[in-house]
C-alpha cells in the first residue's frame, strides 16, 4: 500500500485498526472456501457509517479494489481479494440496535451473528428464521450479501424474504436506504432485493432492519430411514403433496450416515440407503397432527424405520445428526470441497445418482447431503491429502459436471451458497451472454470505478 493511502487509511479509522503486516494479513487472504487464497494488501476495520463511506470514497479516488467482509464463513470464495487492495472487515459494526416486538422487526449492524439475533429475538418471544449452517459465526451483512439460506427454508424461506431495508455505502461514498420498517412498500426500484445477495459487488451494508416472526410454542422432529435415496425422494414427494410445508424436511445419503455415525454415535442406522430428517414447529397439537403425517407419510412409501423425538432434548439430537454432517466428513481427509446445486424436487434422486455416477467415474469419495425440502444439495469431496493435485484437478472437473447436471435437470449451481469466485466459471452456463451483460451494466451503475469486490458476478 503506497504511503499516503496508507496514511490517509489510519486516518480514517485510526492506527489500532488498520493492518498490512504479513502476520495481519494471511488470516484475511482466505475465507471457508478451500482452494482460493489471494492476500490483500491492508485490512481496516471502521466503526461506522462515516468510516466505511471514507474508505470507499478514498478507495474510487485512487482506484483500489475494496473487499467487504464478515466473519468469513462463506463457502464460494466471496471475500477473497482476488486482486489485492483492501479488506473492508465488518466486525467492529455489531449491535443490535433495536428489536420492536409490536412491529415484529429488529434493526442491526452488519457484524451481529445470526445466533446472536436469533438468541436477542426469543428473548422477546420472536423468531429469526434464516438458519445457515455457520450461523454462530456468520454475520448478518454476509447472510444479506449472500442470501443465505438453511435448514427452515422450506417453511420459512431465505434471508431475502426477511429483509425489509438496508442503509448502504456506494463506491463513490454515498449512503443511501432502501426499503424500511414496512412489509408493504412498492416506490421505485426494490434496491433491497438487489443489494440482497450482491455479495459486495454493488455497495457495503452498514445496518439492516430485518423481519422477524413469532415464536413457535414448540417442535419435533423424527427420523425415517430408507433402503435408497430413491424411495425416500418419493417419501418427500408425498408429504409435499399431502399439503404438509414442514420447517424441517432434510436427508443425508448412506455416507454421510456412516460417517456422522462414526464421528458422533448417535445411534443412526448405518445399514439404511438414505435417512430422512424431518420436523416442525408450532402450537403443539398442530406438530403433533403434522409429525404423524409424515410419519404416516414415510411408513407408506416403505420406510425401513420411523423414529419421533418425545422430548426436545432428542429433537436436538436428532437435528444433529443432520448438522454434524460437514465435521463429520472433514475427518475423512485433509481437504474436504462443500458445494451446493439445487434441482426441482422430483429430480433430487435422479440428481443423487449422477452425483454418484460422476464420482465413481473421476474416482473420488463425494457424499451428499441437503434439503430434501427445497431440492438443494450439498456434493462433498473429501481428498485424503490437499497435497493430492491430480485428485484436486479430478474433483474440480467432478464439479463441473455436477453443475452443468443441475442446469440440464433445470436447477442451479447454487442454491444458498453464492457464486463468489468458486462459481463465477459457471455463471455464464446458466445465465447466459444476455443476462450476464445486463449484470454488468447493473455494476457499472453502482461501481462506475469497479472497485467492489472485483472478479465476482457483475465483474
Amino acid at each position: 500500500m503506497q504511503a499516503p493511502v496508507r496514511a490517509a487509511l489510519k486516518s480514517i479509522v485510526g492506527d489500532a485498526h488498520y493492518r498490512d503486516t504479513d502476520g495481519d494479513l494471511v488470516p484475511f487472504s482466505r475465507d471457508a472456501t478451500p482452494l482460493f487464497s489471494a492476500r490483500p494488501d491492508a485490512v481496516v476495520f471502521p466503526a461506522d457509517t462515516r468510516e466505511v463511506a471514507a474508505v470507499l470514497k478514498l478507495a474510487t479516488r485512487h482506484a483500489i479494489p475494496v473487499v467487504p467482509r464478515g466473519a468469513g464463513s462463506n463457502l464460494c470464495a466471496a471475500t477473497v481479494a482476488l486482486r489485492g487492495g483492501i479488506v473492508l472487515a465488518l466486525t467492529r459494526l455489531d449491535q443490535i440496535l433495536e428489536i420492536a416486538p409490536s412491529e415484529l422487526l429488529a434493526r442491526v449492524q452488519p457484524g451481529v451473528t445470526s445466533s446472536a439475533l436469533a438468541d436477542a429475538a426469543v428473548r422477546e418471544d420472536l423468531l429469526w428464521a434464516p438458519d445457515p449452517g455457520s450461523r454462530t459465526v456468520a454475520t448478518i451483512g454476509g447472510t444479506i450479501a449472500t442470501n443465505a439460506g438453511g435448514l427452515r427454508g422450506l417453511k420459512y424461506g431465505v434471508t431475502r424474504d426477511y429483509v425489509l431495508g438496508l442503509e448502504a455505502v456506494l463506491p463513490t461514498g454515498e449512503t443511501i436506504r432502501t426499503g424500511g420498517r414496512l412489509h408493504k412498500d412498492v416506490a421505485g426500484y426494490d434496491l433491497t432485493r438487489l443489494l440482497t445477495g450482491s455479495e459486495g459487488t454493488l455497495a457495503v451494508i452498514t445496518e439492516a432492519t430485518l423481519a422477524l416472526r413469532p415464536a413457535p410454542r414448540t417442535a419435533s422432529t423424527g427420523i425415517a430411514y430408507f433402503s435408497d435415496l430413491a424411495t425416500a425422494g418419493r417419501a418427500v414427494a408425498a408429504i409435499i403433496s399431502d399439503g404438509v410445508l414442514p420447517a424441517t424436511l432434510e436427508f443425508l445419503d448412506q455416507s454421510c450416515i456412516r460417517a456422522v455415525e462414526q464421528f458422533a454415535g448417535l445411534g443412526l442406522r448405518t445399514d439404511a440407503g438414505a435417512l430422512l430428517l424431518f420436523g416442525d414447529d408450532g402450537e403443539p397439537d398442530s406438530v403433533a397432527k403434522v409429525i404423524a403425517r409424515m410419519s404416516d407419510a414415510c411408513s407408506a412409501q416403505g420406510a425401513l424405520e420411523v423414529t419421533t423425538a418425545a422430548r426436545i432434548a432428542e429433537a436436538e439430537a436428532l437435528l444433529a445428526a443432520r448438522r454434524c454432517a460437514l465435521p463429520a466428513l472433514s475427518r475423512l481427509g485433509s481437504l474436504t470441497i462443500l458445494e451446493d446445486a439445487t434441482v426441482p424436487r422430483p429430480r433430487i434422486a435422479e440428481m443423487v445418482e449422477r452425483i454418484d455416477r460422476t464420482a465413481e467415474r473421476h474416482d473420488l469419495t463425494i457424499a451428499t447431503f441437503g434439503h430434501a425440502g427445497d431440492g438443494n444439495l450439498h456434493p462433498t469431496c473429501v481428498i485424503e491429502s490437499r497435497e493430492d493435485t491430480e485428485a484436486v484437478t479430478r474433483a474440480e472437473h467432478a464439479f463441473k459436471e455436477i453443475f452443468s447436471t443441475a442446469i440440464e435437470l433445470g436447477g442451479t449451481i447454487t442454491g444458498e451458497h453464492g457464486v463468489g469466485a468458486a462459481k463465477f466459471p459457471y455463471l455464464s452456463a446458466q445465465l447466459g451472454p444476455d443476462q450476464m451483460s445486463l449484470l454488468r451494466r447493473v455494476k457499472s451503475a453502482f461501481d462506475p470505478a469497479g472497485i467492489l469486490n472485483p472478479g465476482k458476478l457483475g465483474s
